[in-house]
């Protein structure tokens, strides 16, 4: 099934690249720190005949552009609902994946009209000493050794059989490196906006049907954090992958889609 690609114009002058493929209930997915469509291609181009699926390169990040606005959490929620009024979508389910999951929970606390139900993979809830440690070691990796930052997010982001299994993705990645100053400083206002956000106030207006979605050996986001985020959640069922690391949607592909299969159904039982 053919994928169409919309450019979304923002009122500070950034432009979002999107994407839509496939047919049925409309799935908005967000990806993590990374922020390319990219990440959810392969689950994407499995599920076309499923869901109708809508995704988008983040400010700054692959075919976007940065624009002028200064980027918080709120911020890229509210890129994400001018993408959805581009696509003249009015309800979806929303997918978000680690700095994605924090974007959905903003998105759909302010506007829960919008959004059916949320599913909230390898995320948090609020501030931990654990985030801000890992993060700050990757800053300092990010300004002083831009390879050896790439690097460790793949060696962490993985599990080590997947990527021995798939050495070609290390292999590009490190091609993929940040080098110019643009690119590092993008990455750095993104790792600021992670930091410091707090869903504690945000949780309890998560009326909507809920999935966290979870692995035990996630090296990036601990599986204790992701169950806080559950506990904190009104409506909200979660899966353990017993592994799968850190970035499971592409390392426990199949098991990711199903437990997103069994969710969407249960929206319509």
């Amino acid at each position: 099934m053919v994928m169409s690609q919309l450019n979304v114009d923002l009122p500070d002058g950034a432009r979002l690249a999107t994407y839509r493929q496939g047919k049925g209930k409309t799935v908005f997915f967000i990806s993590g720190l990374g922020g390319t469509a990219g990440f959810w291609a392969q689950l994407i181009q499995q599920q076309a005949g499923q869901w109708d699926m809508i995704s988008l390169d983040q400010r700054g990040i692959g075919k976007s552009t940065r624009g002028n606005a200064r980027v918080t959490i709120r911020q890229l929620a509210d890129d994400c609902l001018h993408v959805l009024d581009a696509h003249g979508v009015e309800n979806c389910v929303m997918v978000g994946h680690s700095t994605g999951g924090v974007i959905t929970q903003d998105l759909a606390a302010r506007y829960p009209s919008r959004i059916q139900a949320i599913a909230l993979s390898g995320s948090w809830l609020k501030p931990h000493f654990y985030i801000e440690a890992l993060f700050k070691q990757r800053v300092s990796l990010l300004q002083t050794q831009p390879e050896a930052y790439q690097a460790f997010g793949v060696m962490m982001g993985y599990t080590p059989e997947w990527i021995c299994n798939n050495w070609p993705a290390y292999e590009q990645a490190l091609k993929n490196t940040p080098r110019s100053t643009e690119s590092v400083q993008v990455i750095q206002e993104r790792i600021d906006a992670l930091i410091s956000f707090d869903g504690s106030e945000l949780a309890p207006n998560l009326k909507m049907p809920a999935l966290v979605l979870s692995a035990r050996d996630d090296a990036i986001i601990p599986c204790p954090l992701q169950q806080e985020l559950f506990a904190a959640l009104p409506k909200a069922r979660i899966s353990v992958l017993e592994s799968g690391g850190h970035f499971f949607p592409v390392t426990r592909l199949k098991d990711t889609v199903e437990y997103l299969s069994s969710f969407m159904d249960r929206l319509h039982a």
